[in-house]
């Protein structure tokens, strides 16, 4: 009860912190798969759209007629066809007409298609762009913006006035054509957020905001979603909509029909605020690993509890995992690869299972950290973490600004709840918009083996 007390006490103290700045700050971000040419199928499986210029051009321009209309002021654009001229050419031209500045990033391999990113000159200043490669076999990318606002405004009790900094980050992640690419989408995520971790360290940055924008071809039941929440960031949708992380939550909205005709939510934007106590990189990551073995176990090798540690203990005969049955079952499931999990990497998972270092898995073991892996929220990190005590210590030097989630909508409507309507011709993907206000807030202390 009076730990309790204490997480309530520090609710509302951070709370109180929280001072709204001037509304000229409030911004906004939209993400969009814009579908490209090459992708969407017409009415024969092997004809596409890029194949009819009449009709990709068409669509092109009534998005970017949306994107002009609706005016925001970061948009993030992913399946643009960049091999295109004609097409790149009217996005460059007519967003540049409007006062944006435009980042495209072609995948490797020639791919064809590509990220775009376009930020309002009205509203922030680009400090430095930043270009990831993950150089897999999905030939994915991603692009890193580093902005300030163009409104600068009061940080703390000081005279002295500041431009609000942010990262942006706009991606496209693999689509998970079988479960075990799973494992695949989680790196490239792990990735982004080292890499973020490593230019902030470069850049000797302050505490910030950071907004992750895309297609994350997940929706919140994965561990690409667990794995972010537990690293501290909020769906913005979700935010603004109240929506919890629970299953019943899970599919009141959708963002995407695919090429398989199923329905489903997978296009964020997450926010991760300065305030927010986050655990290690590494923590995180091994949790979200324990989280897909245990569901290709139960899903793939159709195993339950008991027999999922027979599996993994193989023809050991004492009641424990050799690390030598862990592997050659991973190698079963299927993630052992240069593009899942490595040597060093399963080295790391065993030794977070083996707790007691004695050089095996127990059945305790094997509950706590393979089958029941505590990949927890951020609300259940800031229970441990941030204290009424810790709280106690900030000074106003402490204080960054963050964004609060005003508002977000998907369109078109009947997909916020859930539906995809037939007659929705702009893409397979709807496009979601979010509105952030600025705020002043405490900087959380940094969780230990953080940078």
């Amino acid at each position: 009860m009076a730990k309790k007390q204490r997480r309530e006490a520090g609710a509302r103290r951070r709370r109180d912190r929280h001072h709204h700045l001037d509304e000229r700050c409030v911004v906004s971000c939209t993400t969009f798969n814009i579908l490209a040419p090459i992708y969407k199928r017409m009415d024969s499986e092997n004809c596409r759209e890029s194949q009819y210029r009449a009709y990709w051009f068409s669509r092109n321009e009534k998005i970017i007629d949306r994107l002009l209309a609706d005016r925001s002021s970061i948009i993030c654009l992913q399946e643009v066809w960049l091999g295109n001229d004609e097409l790149v050419d009217m996005y460059q031209k007519q967003l540049g007409d409007a006062n944006y500045t435009l980042f495209k990033l072609a995948r490797t391999n020639n791919r064809g298609d590509g990220l775009l990113t376009a930020v309002h000159n009205s509203y922030f200043n680009i400090l430095n762009y930043r270009e990831l490669l993950f150089n897999d076999f999905g030939d994915r990318v991603a692009q890193l913006l580093h902005v300030e606002s163009a409104v600068p405004f009061l940080l703390n009790r000081s005279t002295s006035c500041v431009q609000q900094q942010s990262l942006i980050v706009n991606t496209h992640l693999l689509f998970p054509h079988d479960h075990i690419l799973s494992v695949v989408r989680l790196r490239q995520v792990y990735k982004i957020l080292e890499y973020i971790e490593a230019y902030q360290e470069e850049h000797k940055l302050g505490p910030m905001p950071i907004i992750l924008c895309g297609d994350w071809n997940g929706s919140k039941r994965g561990q690409v979603y667990k794995f972010l929440r537990s690293q501290g960031f909020v769906s913005s949708y979700d935010t603004a909509h109240q929506y919890s992380d629970n299953e019943e939550d899970a599919h009141k909205w959708v963002s995407h029909r695919n090429h398989r005709g199923n329905i489903c939510g997978v296009d964020f934007i997450w926010l991760l605020n300065p305030d927010k106590c986050r655990k290690p990189l590494k923590t995180s990551w091994n949790e979200a690993v324990f989280g897909i073995i245990k569901y290709l176990l139960l899903q793939v090798a159709l195993v339950s509890e008991k027999n999922a540690f027979a599996l993994l203990k193989a023809d050991s005969t004492d009641d424990h995992i050799t690390y030598s049955s862990f592997y050659h079952a991973l190698c079963q499931l299927g993630m052992v690869h240069t593009d899942r999990l490595n040597s060093d990497e399963i080295e790391d998972l065993w030794s977070e299972a083996d707790r007691n270092g004695d050089g095996v898995i127990d059945y305790k073991e094997f509950q706590r950290c393979i089958w029941s892996p505590k990949c927890c929220s951020q609300e259940e990190d800031t229970e441990i973490d941030i204290t009424e005590e810790s709280l106690d210590t900030f000074e106003a030097d402490d204080e960054a600004f963050g964004f609060t989630v005003k508002e977000a909508a998907l369109f078109p409507p009947e997909v916020e709840r859930g539906m995809w309507p037939e007659n929705y011709s702009l893409s397979d993907h709807a496009p979601l918009t979010v509105v952030f206000s600025p705020v002043r807030m405490p900087c959380s202390p940094r969780a230990p083996g953080r940078l």
